[in-house]
């Protein structure tokens, strides 16, 4: 069974999955606000690879992603802070990045380099369904899930994609790129009966949650709620002082998640 699976396996089948970008403002921040998530109830972490053209991003994250830039943060780096995380935290861990990070990496080194340190899967928002034969291959060789995303925009994709699936399905609440959102209004409930139709790999969403009020709505729709820009605003408020409030937020997020 994929790893990524049980971090939905809990009290009532619900994940909260947090989002980091690595590196903002130094690594041994991303660490400990990590390692908080960890203990204060995250049941999946994504980690974002920083890239100089972030295309799905809003402008927190790619605020986010210059800081980490400008502090020397590298691919090499982010592989060295997930080693020492998984001294001891034993949540799925899954990279968000771009196709162009692991394509200047080399896909081979880099997936299995994915499969080494511990990350159970990898996000890339701008590779297409269609071309996620540039990846696939290596992700099956190494056991790491490429994880696919649905958009309001999918349609008539949404069961095709979904058939496909490994890990879990991001569903991509709104259109646009990332960042705090004061309603969501996509219909979310038809794409994910579609989804369900199609595979038995649970699905989140994503794009837009910020208050525990959307986390819930969004779980109960859903298998879970995955929040990005709202912790990352923390971050880039607080700065290294932020791992008391990130806690405090997770915390906060993950009981809502549990009410759904």
């Amino acid at each position: 069974m994929s790893n990524i699976k049980k971090a939905f396996e809990n009290e009532n089948g619900k994940a909260f999955i947090p989002f980091f970008t690595c590196g903002d403002p130094d690594t041994e921040t991303t660490a400990k606000v990590v390692r908080a998530a960890a203990e204060n109830g995250a049941d999946l972490i994504e980690l974002g690879i920083p890239f100089s053209d972030p295309t799905a991003e809003g402008p927190v994250i790619q605020g986010a992603n210059l800081r980490a830039l400008s502090a020397g943060i590298t691919t090499d780096r982010v592989f060295e802070l997930v080693g020492d995380l998984r001294r001891d935290v034993s949540q799925p861990l899954v990279f968000m990045t771009y196709a162009n990070v692991v394509f200047s990496y080399g896909a081979k080194r880099f997936i299995s380099k994915c499969e080494k340190v511990g990350i159970d899967g990898i996000i890339l928002p701008d590779l297409p369904f269609e071309e996620k034969g540039e990846f696939l291959p290596e992700c099956r060789e190494y056991g790491v899930d490429l994880i696919s995303l649905i958009a309001p925009t999918s349609r008539d994709r949404v069961a095709m994609i979904a058939r496909e699936a490994s890990g879990f399905v991001y569903i991509v609440s709104s259109l646009g790129v990332t960042g705090t959102r004061a309603n969501i209004t996509t219909d979310l409930s038809s794409i994910v009966s579609v989804v369900r139709e199609n595979t038995n790999v649970p699905c989140a969403v994503g794009f837009g949650i910020s208050t525990p009020e959307q986390a819930k709505k969004m779980a109960s729709l859903s298998d879970g709620a995955i929040v990005g820009s709202a912790i990352v605003k923390i971050i880039e408020k607080y700065g290294r002082d932020s791992v008391p409030y990130v806690a405090d937020y997770i915390r906060q997020m993950k009981s809502a998640v549990l009410e759904a």
